[in-house]
């Protein structure tokens, strides 16, 4: 295991800068997620660092060695794709031994690394099986299985399960968790679906348009977003945003929506900006609740099972999010009262940046 730095790392394609001064450090045995939307630097990064890509500026280092002016080859690390890559007129022994072949390893460790790997992957059956004959989730277990054999400093893995259905993404991702707590090795996953980086990683970097905007463990990233778009992209459904004036009220910023209903938040007044401001509530910091202060007409219900979503109209004709219990006897078309959690509140100004309480 061996841990990965990125010391002002940048990469421009012609007059764009795609990364600018990047630092970051992945300690040894961490699993980290890059995540973000389509065309925000994430896989252009992990690219970087496995070599596909060339460094325009700034160093890497992977267990303390300088690798940027490194082959790919040279780097002890092992990168799972999106599409598999897996030779199709080879077995999938065949596939897993192809890069061990390559340095001179023994054909006794290649065959004892790869039904280890097999055992842990639980696809000894499927080793003489070319990938034509294989399923989407079979596939990808394959080629983490050839990575797994190399042994590397660091596993990279570029968005590995864009391509299964719903059932297989869930039943793989818990097939990834069980091989690093097995593994322990270095980690890095990008992902745009905030779920598999909630469930996965032990820290997530958001970026956006080429930028990182948080990095932190998943419940900081989820209870204390940096920013308006990590609190829009992190969170199912996104955060509640709402406008507001701010007033004071014992050094804690008061909010009154359109409607005139006053929230006293638990965000210090003291150094938020002047102008307009946004409110933040998580759909569970507001609740249905027949003595709530809150009201509004629901518009919508979403029954999910162990919860139930609202979609509510206020009176000024903002909307948000509310949550109640699963057996929610709810409808559409109903005047509602709700009741809102103040100390789960935050705050965004026009450039989205958050104030949270105290």
């Amino acid at each position: 295991m061996s841990s990965i730095e990125l010391d002002r790392v940048s990469k421009r394609f012609g007059a764009v800068n795609v990364i600018a001064d990047l630092s970051l450090e992945i300690r040894s045995g961490e699993f980290v997620a890059f995540l973000g939307p389509s065309g925000c630097g994430k896989s252009t990064l992990l690219r970087m660092i496995a070599g596909l890509e060339r460094v325009d500026g700034g160093q890497i280092r992977i267990g303390g060695t300088r690798v940027d002016t490194l082959p790919p080859g040279a780097r002890g690390v092992a990168m799972v794709f999106q599409h598999y890559a897996l030779y199709p007129h080879m077995t999938i022994y065949e596939n897993m031994a192809f890069g061990l072949r390559n340095v001179a390893v023994p054909r006794g460790e290649i065959d004892r690394l790869i039904h280890e790997a097999a055992r842990i992957l639980e696809i000894e059956p499927l080793l003489e099986r070319k990938p034509g004959q294989l399923s989407g989730g079979q596939k990808q277990r394959a080629a983490i299985g050839r990575a797994l054999v190399k042994n590397p400093r660091a596993y990279l893995f570029d968005e590995p399960l864009s391509n299964l259905d719903a059932a297989l993404r869930l039943r793989t991702r818990v097939e990834l968790a069980r091989l690093h707590q097995q593994v322990r090795a270095t980690t890095i996953f990008v992902t745009h679906d905030q779920v598999e980086a909630m469930t996965l990683a032990a820290r997530i970097v958001v970026l956006n348009a080429r930028q990182v905007e948080q990095i932190g463990t998943p419940m900081e990233i989820y209870a204390r977003p940096a920013s308006e778009f990590v609190a829009r992209f992190v969170g199912s459904p996104a955060m509640n945003l709402l406008p507001v004036t701010v007033g004071e009220a014992g050094g804690f910023a008061r909010a009154v929506l359109g409607s005139g209903f006053r929230l006293e938040t638990r965000v210090p007044a003291a150094g938020l900006p002047a102008g307009p401001l946004r409110l933040g509530l998580r759909a569970e910091a507001v609740r249905l609740d027949a003595d709530g202060t809150l009201a509004g007409r629901i518009e919508v219900v979403e029954r999910l099972g162990d919860r139930t979503h609202l979609h509510v109209r206020l009176p000024d004709g903002a909307t948000l999010v509310a949550e109640d219990r699963g057996s929610s006897t709810a409808a559409p078309g109903e005047e509602a009262r709700f009741r809102v959690e103040a100390e789960s509140a935050h705050l965004f100004d026009r450039e989205g940046r958050a104030y949270h309480a105290a």
